[in-house]
């Protein structure tokens, strides 16, 4: 069996060159890296993985690929159909089996399942990271999940945070990176129906209507009709960031703040104007 992967597509390029900019930006792989890329089966992992494998295959350093997927033994899942087109790609896969599934079932009684599974999901492939030797952990999240996860944050936790491009493990063991992140979902939906991979959909949450990210997702999708490019601008506040104009105290010292004459380092000219009132 053979899909039609172009990489030479105008969109597949486009994407590429996107990802080649946040890796160069935020030094996301190194020379002698071993790259665990982390697949879902989803849209998102599985372009990620054709896209970084092109990179390895262009770059000017030498690094390493290999695909990990999770079977959660969810009910009807089945990973045939992946493995195989993973195996056309030449990409190494890795299955790792742990009945996580029975432990959500049991222990979630709302039918939220979305917060517990992902905390299983996540310790078991940060573990196998750590103890097959992979020095960065690659996952397929986007520009609109970084998006969505800062208001999640902003309007339900009373914190300003989102999804960083590189990040370490609170354990200090792993390198989490996430060279998609300055790419546009809409983007990837639009290459995933060009190539036609076979996808895995989650049967355990997929079903969740009215989940909170989802919910996000509607109120963004309603702004951009009024403002089109909300995706950059929430992107470039991100890496915007003015201290002095927010009120975290132990980023800013405002009780001993006084009048010295002189330009602080969070204020600059040449900045875009910030709105106060």
């Amino acid at each position: 069996m053979s899909w039609n992967v172009n990489v030479e597509n105008p969109l597949a390029v486009k994407l590429r060159k996107q990802m080649v900019s946040a890796v160069a930006e935020y030094n996301l792989i190194e020379d002698g890296d071993r790259v665990m890329v982390c697949c879902s089966g989803g849209k998102d992992s599985s372009i990620l993985l054709v896209l970084l494998s092109e990179v390895q295959r262009r770059a000017p350093y030498q690094f390493e690929i290999e695909a990990v997927m999770l079977d959660q033994k969810q009910p009807g899942f089945d990973a045939d159909l992946f493995s195989k087109w993973v195996g056309s790609l030449g990409v190494k896969l890795t299955i790792v089996e742990r009945d996580t599934y029975s432990i959500v079932t049991e222990k979630v009684t709302n039918g939220v399942y979305c917060s517990l599974c992902s905390r299983l999901r996540r310790a078991i492939l940060y573990d196998y990271a750590f103890d097959h030797g992979f020095t960065k952990m690659a996952l397929g999240h986007h520009r609109d999940d970084l998006s969505e996860t800062l208001l999640m944050n902003l309007f339900y936790t009373g914190k300003l945070a989102t999804m960083p491009p590189k990040l370490r493990s609170d354990d200090g063991r792993n390198i989490v990176i996430r060279p998609f992140c300055f790419i546009a979902e809409a983007d990837i939906i639009e290459l995933a129906k060009a190539w036609n991979f076979p996808i895995i959909p989650c049967n355990l949450c997929g079903s969740q209507d009215g989940m909170k990210r989802q919910k996000i997702k509607g109120l963004l999708r309603d702004l951009e009709k009024d403002i089109p490019n909300i995706g950059n601008s929430m992107l470039t506040a991100m890496g915007n960031v003015h201290e002095s104009h927010l009120m975290d105290q132990s980023l800013w010292e405002f009780r001993d703040l006084k009048a010295n004459g002189a330009a602080g380092s969070d204020s600059s000219v040449e900045s875009l104007p910030i709105i106060t009132e």
